[in-house]
């Protein structure tokens, strides 16, 4: 799509309306309906503006074209009170009855940008959510009948919401009872597990009072998007630092990843060849308790957010951040360490494509299979609009990783291993898939007009010509849809796995920000400050305001096609080898969301297929079906999908101890027998409750047999192999 004329127009469109919601800025905003009791949070003149936009990019660019309307506005209704208590563990009845008010209202509001209703429900939920937190704190210390035949119902999802307070405190004791029982059967003592679940409550209780008008407008606008369809989203300012930087697999700062325990940060994971990896002055395990930058001064952290912790301590490569550290095993009493770092652009080569070489025997031949796990499909588009050289993508590091799997491992074929990646840059498909054809279409693209235009790789000549395979998954979608797809219209592989999830959607990422002139922005920012009464003095003058972060939408904006005709949407790729499913077929997909759009088909693009692997198959599925029925693996497989479906039928648990323990007994020694039969087909040692098994002894059984079955299809026939350019 010309991402460049949809600006612009997008522009024309949005400079008129932003326009006069700025001057509705300087109205008096609608009265919120308040809820006794609560600091309630409060949506901003920002977020207002901000949900008018979205409902202009929405009514006129989505490619449903949906105008919100009144059943629109009792479906948003539904999925927000879901997203807040998908298991009628904190609303009322009464609660409920009183949101009725709102069901045909919201698309009106939303029009409006009046937020008032949605903050109201969060605040009633805020509410019943501390209450109920209360309650279950103040039943710890009870004394517990753990002989009784009673049971706890963890699934409420399909029952009536409860009408009394009495009823639903009824409910979380027997929560709080079947925690106790949890602690208990793992060994510890009543005063530990009484300790144990009383901070756990109280952390709760803590990240609740943190969440701010941010938060709830980020669950409303899922609310509203989703409503649309299932992968148009609004991403808040913070939430749309984090997804670029995930699409990038890059981000700038210190190197380190953090958690937050018990109100204090702490550090998870140090990345190796950053700044505190290099520095050696942090361990994993530190709290950071205090951030200042180069000349600044400290700011204690201890019970911040922890997106907030963190966006004091990242920033542009090249400045300094100090730290102050309470290291590893010292008292939280203990005087901190001060250090200084230097930031730097961190790349994220553990969530990068990487490789593995592995040997299979096939009827009496050994093949050395190049394995290439690809997560994502990634491009750092700011270093590649920069002119960066060096800048990261799937495709460059694919193409990295193929040159060294040819020259130096020397391998006989590639597996690219695409299980559970869920899609990215449109653009990257086409060029990874590139990488294994000539010139050629890939993926076919329609238009909200209609309008198909054919994407293709360009570039002559392959980076690898000899047999592949494609493993694919429920969770592989969109962009790895479009690589799978294209490897099997075009014979240039075997698919191998199970029908894939069914995004044939493309989405393009709008900051808001953008669209917008400049003086605008800075007019806006200056009606907040005025409405706020937060004017900042430089040498006794107002300062101009900060200009406001708006944030990103992802918006749906067209469907994407194989090249053979056929969409992706609902059906997915279906493999020419199937393997069992782990993940629930009925539960997990495109076509198991309401609001996705149908499957459909266009006119065939013209391509030139490399190979015809059809007439293979049925030999290739015969051997696969042969080895399945001697595997033990395979068996296992289907048992462990066979007790999951049944645990997925489950609604309740049983809070008597022994029959607990004896359930949980049984389920343990029978998977440990399981592993232990697996081990000895292997020729490993058996082991024992509690032991660790080794990174090298775990074993993928779909991994293997899809080797397997690319091995059988390199015995079969002489690999016909694309031109090459010379």
């Amino acid at each position: 799509m010309d991402f460049k004329l949809l600006k612009e127009m997008l522009k024309r469109v949005l400079l008129v309306t932003f326009t006069a919601a700025i001057l509705a800025c300087q109205a008096a905003p609608k009265p919120q309906q308040l809820v006794e009791g609560i600091p309630n949070i409060k949506p901003d003149e920002q977020q207002g503006l901000v949900l008018k936009e979205i409902v202009t990019l929405i009514e006129n660019y989505n490619y449903k074209k949906i105008p919100l309307n009144d059943s629109i506005s009792s479906l948003i209704l539904d999925k927000y009170v879901k997203s807040l208590d998908p298991y009628r563990s904190y609303f009322l009845a009464s609660d409920i009855k009183d949101f009725e008010q709102f069901r045909f209202t919201l698309d009106d509001s939303f029009r409006a940008g009046d937020l008032s209703a949605p903050f109201y429900i969060f605040n009633v939920y805020s509410k019943r959510y501390n209450e109920t937190l209360d309650y279950a704190m103040a039943q710890i210390k009870d004394k517990y009948d753990f002989n009784k035949n009673d049971t706890y119902v963890f699934d409420r999802e399909k029952m009536p919401w409860v009408t009394s307070v009495s009823a639903l405190n009824e409910i979380w004791k027997k929560r709080v009872k079947y925690e106790l029982i949890n602690l208990k059967i793992a060994g510890t003592t009543e005063a530990k597990n009484v300790e144990t679940l009383t901070k756990r409550y109280q952390n709760l209780k803590s990240q609740s009072a943190k969440l701010n008008n941010q938060d709830v407008f980020q669950m409303v606008m899922d609310a509203f998007t989703e409503t649309i369809d299932p992968h148009t989203n609004y991403f808040n300012p913070a939430n749309a630092e984090r997804f670029n930087e995930d699409m990038a697999r890059s981000f700038e700062g210190i190197g380190a990843r953090l958690q937050l325990e018990n109100d204090i940060l702490k550090i998870a994971e140090i990345i190796p060849g950053g700044p505190a990896f290099k520095s050696k002055l942090l361990n994993t395990g530190d709290r950071i308790v205090a951030v200042a930058q180069a000349t600044g001064d400290f700011e204690d952290i201890i019970g911040w957010r922890i997106e907030s912790s963190v966006a004091k301590i990242k920033g542009p490569k090249g400045t300094k951040v100090r730290l102050k550290i309470i290291p590893v095993g010292q008292d939280m009493s203990s005087k901190p360490v001060v250090i200084e770092l230097t930031r730097e652009k961190i790349i994220m080569e553990d969530q990068s494509a990487k490789k593995e070489v592995k040997t299979i025997q096939s009827d009496g031949h050994t093949y050395k299979i190049g394995v290439i796990s690809v997560p994502a499909f990634y491009a750092d588009f700011k270093a590649a609009n920069a002119g960066d050289p060096n800048y990261k993508s799937t495709t460059r590091d694919v193409k990295l990783l193929l040159d060294t799997l040819k020259r130096i491992d020397k391998v006989d074929a590639i597996m690219m291993d695409l299980r559970a990646n869920g899609g990215g840059s449109l653009v990257e498909s086409i060029d990874l898939t590139g990488l294994f054809i000539d010139k050629g279409p890939v993926v076919q693209v329609k238009d909200l007009k209609g309008q198909i235009q054919v994407n293709s790789d360009e570039n002559a000549g392959v980076a690898w010509s000899g047999p592949m395979g494609v493993m694919v998954d429920r969770l592989s979608a969109s962009a790895s849809e479009i690589f799978a797809g294209a490897i099997q219209d075009y014979g240039r592989g075997i698919i191998i796995g199970t029908q894939t999830y069914g995004k044939g959607t493309v989405q393009s990422s709008i900051n808001l920000n953008n669209l917008l002139n400049p003086s605008l922005v800075q007019r806006l920012a200056m009606l907040i400050q005025k409405s706020s009464g937060a004017a900042v003095k430089v040498n006794g003058a107002n300062a101009a305001a900060a200009p406001p972060q708006l944030g990103q939408i992802n918006l749906t904006m067209a469907k994407f096609y194989r090249v053979n005709g056929s969409s992706t949407q609902h059906k997915g790729v279906m493999p020419d080898i199937v393997l069992p499913s782990f993940y629930p077929l009925d539960k997990i997909g495109e076509d198991t969301e309401p609001s996705a759009l149908a499957w459909d088909e266009i006119r065939q693009s013209n391509f030139i297929p490399v190979a015809d692997l059809s007439g293979l198959k049925p030999e290739l599925i015969k051997r696969h079906d042969a080895r399945m029925e001697k595997s033990l693996d395979y068996k296992a497989l289907m048992d462990d999908i066979e007790s999951m479906k049944k645990r997925e039928q489950e609604t309740s648990v049983t809070l008597n101890e022994t029959k607990l323990k004896a359930e949980r007994d049984s389920l343990e020694a029978k998977n440990l027998d399981k592993i232990n039969k697996l081990r000895a087909s292997r020729g490993l040692p058996a082991v024992k409750k509690g032991d660790k098994i080794k990174k090298d002894e775990n074993f993928d059984f779909i991994q293997d047999e899809s080797l397997h079955v690319l091995a059988d299809l390199m015995g079969l026939e002489p690999k016909p192999s694309p031109k090459v350019n010379p």
